[in-house]
């Protein structure tokens, strides 16, 4: 083997030992960490584990028991969506460098990650008109007391 084609070999090497090193530490960092969001009428609080799990669920006030089940169910649909996607943007801000140009091998571009793909609905905020707001305000459009079903509950009682 030549003197060149050693030289390139023990820069990948270097290079892929850097890589490495550089996962190693995105993953450590990512381990513990959590997200934390509210619905937007502040009832419900979420909280996100660094895989999108949900770790915890707070009600932050009484009015949840005065209210329909299905805006109760909306309020921490949102709230847990919201931290999701926190979560999924920390993740990716996280990875960025190794997924910009020359954040990889040498002579590589970085590694391709289809971001999207990986996180689906969770890097929908609410900030990019996506799909996840917009499915949360139809859910929310759609939370009313029906006429018919307030009579059919008063005829059973």
């Amino acid at each position: 083997m030549s003197e060149s084609m050693k030289e390139k070999l023990a820069q990948a090497m270097a290079d892929l030992e850097a890589v490495q090193s550089a996962v190693a530490r995105a993953e450590n960092e990512l381990g513990q960490a959590t997200a934390t969001a509210r619905s937007r009428d502040r009832m419900v609080e979420a909280t996100v584990g660094p895989q999108g799990e949900l770790t915890g669920l707070k009600f932050l006030d009484g009015r949840f028991r005065n209210l329909p089940a299905p805006q109760v169910a909306a309020s921490v649909v949102e709230a847990v969506q919201d931290a999701r996607a926190q979560m999924a943007h920390r993740v990716i801000e996280t990875f960025a460098p190794l997924t910009r140009q020359g954040g990889g091998l040498a002579g590589t571009g970085g590694i391709d990650v289809d971001w999207e793909r990986v996180f689906g609905s969770a890097l929908d905020d609410g900030n990019g008109g996506g799909r996840g707001r917009a499915a949360r305000d139809r859910l929310r459009d759609e939370i009313h007391e029906d006429p018919d079903d307030n009579q059919h509950r008063e005829r059973r009682r």
